[in-house]
């Protein structure tokens, strides 16, 4: 009988014991290994001994803790943007950005776009591919009247993977004023040596780039982040949605604002692994370079390493009656011995 891999009671890591048998796991969103960082454990244990476990208190209270300006205004550095705001989670990050920025222009959302960007419950999903979406969106905001435009898209596709470029944007009318929102959670952390999508955004001066991202992914600090120029997130700041959320975890933070070098260093034997994956097969997969994750095309792929007790993200996609849409995702918390038994197992 397959074990019951619906309730584990372990952290996850580069390995899980289920049912007395240990499994190789390469799934989820760690991809550099931070829940299993000790260094960065440290860190956040001496964030609990300085300021508690939580904060339950709205961020426009008259008594305030510094750490959360502090890790704003390092965010916006380390990331280059002119500011940053940090939420609680990911998904408020989003909403809230949307929410307040969807009044400002008119909305286009682009394929598959994570369901925290939608302003509705049943937004109606995109299913056109992005190129075809992007010739549609300049032909369709050139051709308007209407000068204020809100783009509302991931910065990739992180189960096919494919990442998106933005630079179509720049054949859209400079007559028209365009907020690009993109969604970064994939990216941020690992893509292009950690700094994520921002670098690669459209400079127009009639372009206003907007980031957001879960902080819980790569980065291992439940919390969401909006990277921004300074006056929409002084817009993002005065809405009641910020106003209303208590703020993350401040030892989170204090290990996010000290873990500068070992988020590089995370990256770089993310990047070895990556390398002696990819070296050793010669892959002809689809995937990203830079970005962790494989999808080898092999509906029983999943099912062939379970018996070898190796266990890759799987599930039906992008319906529940699809066959299994099977990746096998890399993380830091990887061994070479890790990587060379999951090549082993492959060849």
């Amino acid at each position: 009988m397959k074990p019951n891999f619906k309730s584990i009671d372990q952290p996850f890591s580069n390995k899980i014991n289920i049912e007395g048998n240990t499994y190789l796991y390469f799934g989820g969103t760690a991809y550099l290994g931070i829940p299993q960082n000790q260094d960065f454990i440290d860190l956040y244990i001496e964030g609990i001994k300085k300021f508690g476990l939580n904060n339950g208190t709205s961020r426009t209270n008259n008594i305030q803790l510094g750490i959360y300006d502090d890790a704003e205004k390092i965010a916006a550095a380390r990331y280059g943007a002119e500011a940053a705001l940090i939420t609680s989670s990911g998904y408020l990050a989003a909403q809230l950005t949307v929410k307040a920025l969807s009044t400002l222009g008119q909305v286009i959302y682009a394929p598959a776009a994570h369901p925290a960007l939608w302003l509705v419950e049943n937004q109606t999903k995109n299913l056109m591919l992005f190129r075809d979406w992007e010739q549609e969106t300049i032909e369709r905001i050139n051709s308007s009247e209407e000068k204020n435009w809100v783009l509302i898209s991931n910065s990739m596709n992180n189960l096919v993977p494919e990442i998106y470029d933005f630079d179509f944007v720049k054949d859209i009318n400079r007559d028209k004023n365009i907020i690009l929102v993109v969604d970064d959670s994939h990216g941020i952390g690992v893509n292009n040596n950690g700094m994520g999508a921002i670098v690669n955004l459209p400079k127009q001066e009639n372009i206003e780039n907007v980031i957001v991202a879960s902080m819980a992914k790569a980065l291992g600090v439940d919390a969401g982040i909006v990277l921004a120029s300074n006056k929409i997130i002084s817009k993002l700041k005065a809405t009641n949605t910020f106003i209303g959320a208590s703020p993350p975890s401040p030892a989170a933070l204090h290990a996010f604002i000290h873990a500068e070098e070992i988020y590089r260093k995370a990256l770089n034997k993310l990047k070895n692994n990556m390398l002696l994956f990819e070296t050793a097969l010669n892959l002809t997969w689809k995937h990203e370079d830079g970005f962790p994750v494989y999808l080898p095309g092999d509906s029983n792929l999943a099912e062939r390493l379970l018996k070898q007790q190796i266990l890759i993200s799987s599930f039906p996609y992008p319906a529940p009656t699809d066959k299994p849409l099977n990746r096998i995702v890399l993380s830091s918390w990887h061994t070479d011995a890790d990587v060379a038994m999951l090549i082993l197992a492959l060849e």
